[in-house]
Formats: structure tokens, C-alpha cells, sequence
């Protein structure tokens, strides 16, 4: 292997190796944008904008670069998961803030996902070990600890209990259809493919609502990182994460969005962040190494 090749071997290592901590990053900052996005626009039409320009973003940059489309075959593969991963979770979520249930309690309940993800590939007769169970049970309970000083409840409605149930089952059951069923291919041409099925659902539900978009500084810039940053990066990278890592591995890093949400308001908006919090975050990171370093499928 000459230098050059070597390099870029090194390089590719390193990016492989960083892209978990690049995409809890990016993912953390979803409760952030809601902050500022959800007092302007309803749930639904919020996210109809986001997909639509993200789709035209992704295909505008799968153009540019010429990459190789999936295959036909996998576009129905792909239209389940888009459905799964973007409409029914974020739309699951963001419809159950909205709907008064606090983002901290959605947080904590979303955060069930890779118990879940365990507990089907138990059933499925996927080897789990012991000690992945037991990181498990540790990123659960730092993430209690995380969300438990500001939970901010609100009212919990059969209405909005559904949607952030609707939200944990889909973000779960698209994991692993992905992991089962998607092929590996370029991530931009599948992603694209994905949101434009998760538009087709998202758009009949926006007109629905009664509540317009209300575009302002807030607004523009909460839907600019939504789709630069979280669709575009983060879908993409947790899309590159699940075809080359195991499920439970993947999933587990779901249990450090809360922690980091928690680091990231401190900084942004100077939320206190208590010895709790702290003890919950290294809790937390500790049962997701356990998870990590005993990977499975």
C-alpha cells in the first residue's frame, strides 16, 4: 500500500471511529430546534417544509456528485423505513410535545428504544450478552437520573401518550427493518428516497391541521438546521451507522441524546445543569460502552 492509499485508509479510520459521537452531537440538538421552532408551526406542517427541502437538498447533491441510485428493488425497503424513522417518530414526538406532554417525558420514553430493540432480538433468538443487558439497565437508569430533576411533565392526554408511543415503536421497528431488509448503498440517494415516502405521509396530515406556519427568525432558522444539519447529517449518518453496526450497539447510543440535550441547554440557555444530571450522564455513557463493546446483531 503506498502513502497516499495509506492515508486515506487512516482517514477513514478515524471518521469510522468518530461517527457515533458526530451523530449524538447533531441528534441532541432535536429538543433544541423544537425549542425554538414549535411555538411558530404545528407539528405536521413543520415537518412537511423540512422533508420537502431536504429532499430537494439531497437530490441536488446526489446529482452533483453522480452517485449510484438503489435499486428498484430496494426503494419499497426504503419507503418503509422513511416511514417508520422520519414520519412516524418525529411526527409521533413532535405531535405529543405539541400536544402538551413534556419534552423531558418524551425524552425518557423515546429513550426506552434499545430495551426494545433487545427485547425483540431476544425473542428473534439474537445472542444478547449478559453484560449488553446490564448496560442496558445502567443507560436507563442514568438516563432517569439525566431527565428526572426537570421531567416538566405537563399533561399527560390519552391523545398525546399515543403519539409518543406511535414515536418509540417506530423509531424501534425502522432500526431494525433497516438493518433486516436495506441493502447498503449511498446514503444520499437512500435518504432522499426515504423522506420523500415520510412526505407522502406527512402532507395529508398537515392539511388537516389548522394552525399555519409562522415564518420568523426563529422559525427559518429552527427548519435551516433541521434539514442541514439533522436530516441531511444526522438521518444520514444514523442510516450509514445502522448497515455497518449492530442493532442493540446502534440503538443504545439513542440512551445519550438526553444527556447531551441536557450539556447542550446548559451551555445555549444556561440550564442548571445539577450533580444529578452529571451522575446520570456518566452513568449513562458507562452502560452504553458495556452495550457498545459487546456488539451484537
Amino acid at each position: 500500500m503506498n502513502t497516499s492509499s495509506s492515508e486515506q485508509a487512516e482517514r477513514d479510520s478515524v471518521w469510522l471511529a468518530s461517527m457515533p459521537v458526530v451523530f449524538v452531537l447533531i441528534w441532541s440538538t432535536g429538543f433544541i430546534v423544537a425549542r425554538f421552532g414549535m411555538p411558530h408551526a404545528p407539528p405536521f406542517g413543520f415537518l412537511a417544509w423540512r422533508y420537502a427541502l431536504s429532499v430537494v437538498g439531497l437530490m441536488l447533491w446526489a446529482l452533483a456528485a453522480q452517485v449510484t441510485w438503489p435499486s428498484r428493488d430496494q426503494w419499497r425497503h426504503l419507503g418503509v423505513t422513511g416511514i417508520l424513522m422520519h414520519a412516524g417518530y418525529l411526527g409521533g414526538v413532535w405531535a405529543a410535545v405539541k400536544g402538551g406532554l413534556g419534552a423531558g417525558l418524551s425524552a425518557l420514553i423515546v429513550g426506552l428504544q434499545p430495551v426494545l430493540t433487545a427485547m425483540w432480538l431476544a425473542y428473534r433468538g439474537g445472542q444478547i450478552h449478559p453484560r449488553q443487558w446490564a448496560g442496558l439497565l445502567l443507560g436507563l437508569v442514568g438516563l432517569a437520573l439525566v431527565i428526572g430533576d426537570r421531567m416538566g411533565q405537563g399533561v399527560v392526554t390519552l391523545e398525546n401518550g399515543a403519539w409518543i408511543l406511535l414515536g418509540l415503536f417506530s423509531i424501534t421497528a425502522g432500526t431494525l427493518y433497516q438493518k433486516r431488509f436495506v441493502k447498503p448503498c449511498d446514503v444520499r440517494g437512500a435518504n432522499a428516497l426515504q423522506l420523500s415516502a415520510a412526505l407522502l405521509v406527512t402532507l395529508p396530515l398537515a392539511f388537516w391541521e389548522s394552525e399555519a406556519v409562522r415564518w420568523n427568525a426563529e422559525s427559518v432558522g429552527a427548519m435551516a438546521w433541521s434539514v442541514l444539519a439533522l436530516t441531511m447529517g444526522a438521518s444520514s449518518l444514523l442510516y450509514m451507522l445502522i448497515q455497518r453496526g449492530a442493532a442493540t450497539s446502534v440503538a443504545s447510543l439513542m440512551y445519550l441524546v438526553p444527556p447531551c440535550t441536557a450539556l447542550l441547554a446548559w451551555l445555549l440557555f444556561d440550564e442548571p445543569l445539577g450533580w444529578r444530571v452529571l451522575i446520570g450522564v456518566a452513568v449513562t455513557a458507562w452502560g452504553v460502552w458495556w452495550v457498545v463493546r459487546n456488539g451484537t446483531k
